[in-house]
């Protein structure tokens, strides 16, 4: 057996190849990421053994940095292997006390964690492909959190231009209070517009929710506000408003494309009360190939949710808190579909209740609620039946 290990950089990559033995079949050797490079890569490779079913190839998780040569080594037919870094490191750091870190030694590390670790999983074609899917679904992740900063700063704006209108609406970020504030940003434009108009803006806006009453409402308070006049803020406030609106569109968009690759997983998971397409799109985006673990306790460490534990001879921590290695999105998934799950689902709503009633916090009985539904998905990702309360 031939054992490839890869250690991945953005313009080049260092590479590591190994007998069964652990003797070095060829001196670590660097190509470059590109086509040369790669046809490089394959001919050393090819010298050393021509029979893939005899060839692991390691690489780390890198990020985008791995993208492209591990679609061409799934392409080329080679059993490959995404390791995470931390357990590379961590094996790294145990074959020397020595403070020891060059490519080319996390190369070797890497050919001789595949050669010593046999419960490494291979890493799949499903797995690649679920590589759109979770883009998707982080980028959604990170569209949201901008257009939330955005929200907070026009919150802040209005305070300034026209604190009074948030008393008047059930919340700022309404479409008839965007297509307000994105014709009259501030108190003295409404004060000064003719009241038809602003009847016919928000009625408008607002399906027919708002009309003459509200219109006049608005003008009033608008007329005896204590806003300052500040066109610079007022130009900042259009601004925002145009962004938020810009992200909403690109939002709604990723979710369409979302919701077409959930419908055709057909996935089990979407049989869970209060797990619907984005919850469980994330979910499974993050966990990709359900093959590469074992047992739930194997992705429920994946997910950062198993305990620390201590343990030092008579000592043991009787306070073990959750590891939180792992994927964070993942994390943040699952967390939240608990959240849902237990407000929909019977026996998720009894077993939160009762480690509330064991004087837990509600976040404590929360999290044990989401180990309960990992343990869950485990099942009927592994089984691809349907959920039954």
């Amino acid at each position: 057996m031939i054992y490839v290990g890869i250690d991945v950089a953005k313009d080049k990559h260092d590479c590591c190849i190994l007998g069964s033995d652990s003797e070095m079949l060829m001196p670590v050797f660097t190509f470059s990421n590109d086509c040369d490079g790669f046809s490089d890569f394959y001919s050393k490779l090819n010298s050393v053994c021509t029979d893939k079913d005899n060839i692991k190839v390691g690489l780390e998780a890198t990020g985008h940095y791995s993208f492209d040569l591990l679609a061409s080594l799934l392409d080329k037919g080679l059993t490959t292997y995404v390791i995470n870094p931390l357990h590379t490191n961590l094996f790294r750091k145990g074959l020397s006390l020595r403070k020891t870190k060059t490519d080319k030694v996390d190369a070797r590390s890497i050919a001789m964690l595949l050669m010593s670790d046999r419960t490494l999983k291979p890493y799949s074609k499903l797995s690649y492909h679920n590589e759109e899917l979770k883009s998707l679904c982080r980028y959604r992740f990170s569209k949201v959190r901008e257009r939330a900063r955005l929200k907070t700063s026009l919150s802040r704006l209005v305070n300034i231009l026209f604190p009074e209108l948030e008393t008047l609406v059930p919340t700022l970020h309404m479409a008839s209070v965007y297509a307000l504030l994105s014709e009259m940003p501030g108190a003295s434009f409404i004060a000064a517009s003719h009241l038809t108009h602003l009847k016919k803006l928000l009625h408008d806006s607002s399906k027919g929710r708002y009309g003459r009453d509200e219109a006049i409402a608005i003008r009033e308070a608008a007329s005896r506000s204590v806003a300052a006049i500040m066109p610079a803020k007022s130009l900042e406030l259009k601004h925002t408003i145009a962004l938020i609106r810009m992200i909403s569109q690109e939002i709604d968009e990723i979710e369409e494309s979302v919701c077409s690759i959930m419908d055709e997983l057909k996935s089990p998971i979407l049989s869970i009360p209060g797990i619907r397409y984005r919850m469980g799109a994330m979910i499974l985006a993050e966990i990709g190939d359900i093959s590469r673990f074992s047992s739930p306790d194997q992705l429920l460490a994946y997910a950062g949710l198993s305990p620390s534990t201590y343990q030092s001879g008579q000592l043991t921590s009787s306070y073990s808190r959750m590891e939180k290695r792992g994927s964070r999105y993942l994390r943040y998934a699952l967390f939240n579909a608990a959240r849902y799950v237990c407000q929909w689902d019977e026996k998720f709503a009894a077993y939160l209740a009762k480690k509330r009633a064991e004087g837990k916090h509600y976040y404590v009985a929360l999290s044990h609620a989401a180990k309960k539904l990992v343990r869950l998905i485990y099942h009927l990702l592994i089984t691809g039946e349907p959920y039954t309360a």
